[in-house]
């Protein structure tokens, strides 16, 4: 695996008009309101398209004690149908990594959306486990193009000292989309049936799909972009760009920590998303109705953890940490925070467990916000769509073992979630561990991204 570390950056290389904007260097230390705020409008964009995109993908599990009551599936059938999701989810993370780094993604990331709102709704019309495996992999393969989509938007829109917030702040619309959806589908589901639920959620996509056409362009042909705002967002040193293939890009060591922080958290949140409302359910005998507050609960602690650890390894590097550290740092906190989750399944309060859930939810949003920055701190801007793909797809496709292990253990222990809760407890520190190896160490030069380490 080579370093892939560059000694001398061309520092001058930094501005798109150095000529009308003098003091870039400036700008990148200080942020005023002449430079303007438009790239935080983008950031808005992405946060919507990923409140969707996690709405849709939740509705399955709120649905689950119905739609096993209804068509007698077993644990080991549901396991089976979100293992689908995870599978196709993997090749389209991977597929639209890649395309979004040939098309672009004003065009990319809205033909994403289109697709997975338009499965969404196909769920409506199925009435067998087969049917839902096909409705559950058509929205992995295009649920995928969410985020290799909005990582490059933000590498684009976003000078490095900001990407992590801007990261924590998108991101925390996985967060929003859990908490609308458990208010939204039980009021669907009693007032017209759990088809509904899925056609009214998936619908939304398409609202937003305009609304991107309409107010999207790269930030060189923004109409609305200042100048100066420009300069600032570019004030990183910028180095030639070039086509990477993919088999080279497994020579950079910010591909294999992605790929190792996504395996060892992405499918803990998966497990989160998915069986945590059964888990209630089995534990605590709440129902639909019952889970909305708590898991409300769970998922606002989230969304303040992902804005939060964005904020935390982005306030380091302001206080002059290097950027690498201030992830490495972050990730250890989120790591800590997770080992109390161990315990959820063996307290007799449901709303203790509640609360050691949410706060291991919200420590892996912050954990999570990091790893796709780690991307855009040590890749080429041209190549972060295909390294968060890649990232994704190993990630997912594990994902899809987890799933079907999930649903067979719960089957063979009659609901026993304790050995499941302690494995999610300890694969961040794990996680980190590794990472920390990969990484390039402290003092080491300069990432193809420019990035002081």
């Amino acid at each position: 695996m080579s370093d892939q570390i560059i000694a001398d950056a061309a520092p001058g290389a930094a501005s798109a008009e150095p000529a009308k904007t003098g003091g870039i260097g400036k700008a990148a230390v200080t942020v005023s309101k002449a430079i303007g705020r438009y790239r935080w409008t983008i950031c808005g964009l992405l946060f919507f398209s990923t409140t969707i995109n996690y709405m849709d993908r939740q509705v399955l599990g709120l649905l689950k004690s119905t739609l096993m009551g209804d068509m007698g599936w077993t644990e080991s059938d549901f396991g089976d149908i979100v293992a689908a999701f995870s599978l196709a989810y993997a090749f389209g993370y991977i597929g639209c990594g890649r395309l979004m780094d040939k098309v672009g993604i004003r065009i990319g990331l809205p033909a994403a959306v289109a697709g997975w709102s338009f499965f969404a709704c196909v769920h409506a019309f199925m009435g067998s486990v087969f049917g839902f495996k096909i409705a559950r992999a058509g929205l992995g393969l295009t649920e995928g193009g969410n985020f290799p989509a909005s990582i490059k938007a933000v590498s684009e829109w976003f000078p490095a000292k900001e990407r992590a917030l801007a990261t924590g702040i998108f991101n925390a619309g996985s967060n929003v989309g859990a908490v609308v959806a458990p208010i939204l589908v039980p009021i669907l589901l009693v007032a017209y049936g759990w088809q509904a639920a899925f056609l009214v959620t998936g619908g939304i996509g398409f609202f937003w799909v305009i609304a991107w056409l309409l107010i999207y362009r790269k930030p060189e042909e923004h109409p609305k972009l200042t100048a100066e705002e420009l300069a600032y967002i570019r004030s990183d040193p910028v180095l030639p760009q070039e086509n990477i293939p993919w088999i080279k890009l497994l020579s950079y060591r910010g591909t294999w920590a992605n790929i190792v922080g996504t395996c060892f958290s992405a499918p803990v949140w998966w497990f989160y998303l998915n069986w945590v409302p059964g888990f209630l359910n089995k534990q605590y005998g709440v129902n639909l109705f019952g889970a909305m507050l708590p898991l409300i609960i769970i998922y606002t602690m989230a969304d303040f953890g992902s804005v939060g650890g964005g904020w935390f390894s982005s306030h380091l590097i302001k206080r002059g940490v290097k950027p690498l550290r201030a992830r490495k740092l972050t990730f250890l906190v989120c790591g800590l925070c997770v080992l109390p989750v161990f315990f959820a399944s063996t307290v007799s309060s449901m709303w203790i467990a509640v609360l050691l859930i949410g706060i291991a939810a919200s420590a892996h949003q912050g954990y999570s916000a990091n790893v796709y920055t780690i991307v855009s701190d040590t890749m080429p801007r041209n190549a972060v769509g295909s390294v968060v793909g890649i990232g994704g797809f190993c990630a997912y496709f594990v994902g899809m073992f987890v799933s079907m292990g999930v649903g067979r253990l719960l089957d063979a222990t009659n609901g026993n979630y304790q050995v499941l809760f302690g494995i999610a407890s300890v694969l961040y520190l794990v996680g980190l561990a590794i990472m920390h190896f990969i990484l390039p160490k402290t003092g080491s030069g300069m990432t193809p991204a420019g990035i002081e380490v």
